[in-house]
């Protein structure tokens, strides 16, 4: 069998100017892989790296070409487990220029098998959770009026940045405005401890669903000490990159927040859901601002989640690839009426 295998840098202009506690993006730079059989059936993935974990589109490209002639070497679109056995051998790090190559392997395989992908897991479509929507940091007013277009789209799970000095201000004009959403938080490594626990407790009385990352993941104990004395359920991020991850956090937070991008692929990906569930974690599913040539992949796993936060498409202005339907921040995997992932080309 032979495979070839490409890649190709594309800039996403974002609809709004995202910010969160560490900073503001206005554009997201993903890589696309695409992956041909010799048939001519291709499967596309892509890369959303990471400041804060040590990636840029420029480190995807520098190691996609190591990953990309194991693929070749190995010729086979159903062997991923030897293929992504020796993508870690051949590059340790850089997990979203894997997780690109894991997710066009995943989309090939299934089409060439015809079926959607969570078929040939064998999941049920039906038990998707609804994804949240992301509302950035901005100003007290304008997050108001960002928090009225989602529930207007007809969003019903909201997912607040919070870090700054306004914080009350800020969720007090969100549940104003959104009287009966679901609302998340996630305050990105912004708070101390102590700050964390005292935000706890106002934002259980906002009817608040949970908190996320709420202290630096630097400080292990910490989020301890917040998990031990919150109001609400706390989540782990920044504190859960991999499979080891799991079982270190689990004694400190109730949910767990993966991410492709983080673990480098869909087979670590449902390791992880497994190895959580072992541990007795809810399991969140969780995404950077990709082109749905990245969230299309990990849609396929929302049977397995107890929450979804797969809206990187949704915040940009253009994308050059659609993907599963996520109107209404329904996961409408049993809608797909094509083979793979359900990324392609928009037209």
């Amino acid at each position: 069998m032979f495979l070839k295998a490409e890649h190709e840098r594309v800039s996403l202009p974002l609809a709004d100017a995202f910010t969160i506690s560490r900073g503001t993006q206005e554009v997201a730079e993903n890589v696309v892989v695409r992956i041909t059989d010799e048939g001519g059936m291709t499967g596309v993935g892509a890369a959303a790296p990471s400041n804060h974990y040590g990636e840029t589109a420029d480190t995807v490209e520098a190691v996609l070409p190591s990953l990309l002639s194991v693929v070749e070497e190995v010729g086979d679109p159903h062997a991923l487990a030897r293929i992504e056995r020796r993508m870690r051998e051949t590059v340790a790090d850089n997990p979203a220029a894997r997780t690109a190559v894991s997710a066009a392997l995943h989309d090939l395989a299934a089409k060439r098998l015809g079926v959607p992908l969570y078929r040939l897991w064998g999941l049920d479509a039906d038990e998707c959770p609804p994804t949240s929507f992301t509302i950035g940091l901005d100003a007290t007013e304008r997050v108001r009026e960002k928090t009225e277009e989602a529930v207007e789209a007809g969003y019903p799970v909201l997912k607040i940045k919070l870090g700054t000095d306004r914080d009350e201000e800020l969720i007090a004009a969100v549940r104003e405005a959104a009287p009966d959403a679901t609302i998340r938080v996630d305050a990105n490594e912004a708070w101390t401890p102590r700050e964390a626990v005292r935000m706890c407790d106002v934002l259980a009385e906002y009817d608040v669903e949970f908190v996320e990352q709420p202290v630096p993941a630097e400080n292990p104990e910490g989020l301890k000490f917040v998990y031990e004395r919150s109001a609400l359920p706390v989540a782990a991020d920044e504190s859960c990159l991999t499979l080891p991850d799991v079982p270190a956090v689990a004694d400190r937070v109730d949910i767990v927040n993966l991410k492709l991008m983080k673990c480098g692929g869909l087979r670590e990906a449902t390791r992880m859901i497994h190895v959580a569930r072992a541990h007795g974690l809810e399991v969140m599913l969780g995404c950077m601002i990709e082109t749905n040539a990245a969230i299309a992949p990990a849609c396929h796993l929302a049977p397995l989640l107890d929450y979804a936060d797969l809206d990187g498409a949704l915040l940009l202005s253009e994308d050059p690839y659609d993907g599963v339907d996520l109107a209404d921040g329904e996961i409408r995997l049993a809608d797909l009426d094509r083979s793979g992932t359900g990324a392609i080309r928009a037209e």
